[in-house]
């Protein structure tokens, strides 16, 4: 029924477009035509349009439907800034075609078209402009351009994205409360799913790492308030979640922020700079000193003989001399060195019972 009711409005709609444009025809056109001959031609046209219209109304609605479909998934994958700057555009288009067209839409049968495809025209062109300049703060953009025109203009500091490795081993919360890194942390949200499949996985370890990364995520947002946004992007199935990182960093001119020395070397040939924390660790003391002592978990057997390897929470392996029969226990051991390096840190210990006969 409904279907019909639709179809009939379809029909309704072209018989109407027939008439009128039928009388445009009339109108510049046959202006001494006899009134029988103009009706004839009247319902010629409106039956014509509307039967047009009838037949192919299933075909348009689909197509319709189909359009606002990938209408309403575009606009539900926009962020209200993203929306409030894509309307702005659209508006300044559609001003800028109006100015245009005030002495073209006058001009006989030609006026409207041409008015009604710069309309289109500019409205696209704005929004596209001001799709291009979503990831810009606008008043953050008037304000440093006020402040340049002052004589006080200040640069703005490069955006931080960060990768998976930098998130999971939670070293960046120290450096962000002591304040050395400026401008805003940028999560990806391949990241962020990256995160969320390790946080799932059956694999207890892998599962602690996942869940401790989106714990630094809600610390870094609202205990330290620091500026974090996440920003949109998708990888294809085929594509490296390193290269779409590397990508994004260049398309928004920030720092990439990691631990992982390969992603380093590869961001290095690409010119992409890169903050390394363990670089910035190698700087600085270890966080454990030999002769400490710590209580660890050793989860499997070493490289060499007798060995056994447990990790810290952020991920930092822990060899253990003599540790190999204590697979599945917890161990209090002594640290004995440290090894630090650019690609991470490595911590040598022995089990205490047998660090005190030692002395």
């Amino acid at each position: 029924m409904l279907n019909n009711i639709i179809k009939f409005s379809f029909a309704t709609v072209g018989c109407i477009t027939g008439i009128t444009l039928t009388r445009t025809f009339f109108i510049y056109q046959l202006t001494d035509i006899s009134p029988e001959i103009k009706i004839l031609v009247y319902i010629a046209a409106a039956l014509a349009l509307g039967f047009i219209f009838y037949t192919t109304s299933n075909k348009l609605i689909e197509i319709v439907m189909e359009s606002l479909d990938r209408l309403e998934m575009v606009i539900q994958k926009l962020t209200l800034y993203e929306l409030v700057v894509g309307s702005i555009g659209l508006i300044i288009g559609l001003i800028i075609a109006n100015l245009i067209t005030i002495p073209i839409k006058n001009i006989d049968l030609i006026g409207t078209p041409v008015s009604i495809v710069l309309n289109i025209l500019f409205g696209c062109l704005g929004v596209a402009v001001a799709a291009g300049k979503k990831n810009e703060n606008l008043f953050e953009s008037f304000m440093g351009r006020a402040a340049d025109g002052a004589g006080a203009g200040k640069r703005k500091a490069d955006p931080k994205i960060l990768d998976t490795s930098v998130i999971i081993d939670g070293r960046i919360i120290d450096i962000c409360r002591s304040g050395f890194i400026e401008g805003e942390l940028i999560v990806p949200s391949f990241v962020l799913d990256e995160l969320r499949h390790i946080a799932d996985s059956q694999d207890q370890l892998k599962r602690n790492r996942g869940r401790r990364g989106l714990d630094v995520l809600n610390m870094i947002q609202k205990d330290l308030q620091f500026p974090m946004r996440i920003e949109t992007a998708e990888v294809g199935s085929d594509a490296e979640v390193d290269n779409a990182l590397l990508k994004m960093a260049q398309k928004l001119g920030g720092k990439v922020l990691t631990v992982d020395f390969n992603l380093n070397k590869v961001a290095n040939f690409q010119g992409v700079e890169v903050l390394n924390i363990n670089e910035l660790a190698n700087a600085m003391k270890p966080i454990a000193l030999p002769g400490e002592e710590m209580v660890v978990q050793v989860i499997k057997d070493g490289k060499e003989n007798g060995q056994g390897v447990a990790y810290l929470d952020d991920g930092t392996m822990i060899v253990i001399d003599g540790g190999r029969k204590h697979i599945g226990e917890k161990l209090n051991v002594t640290v004995t060195s440290i090894l630090q390096t650019a690609a991470g840190r490595m911590i040598f210990a022995k089990p205490k019972y047998l660090a005190e006969r030692e002395v």
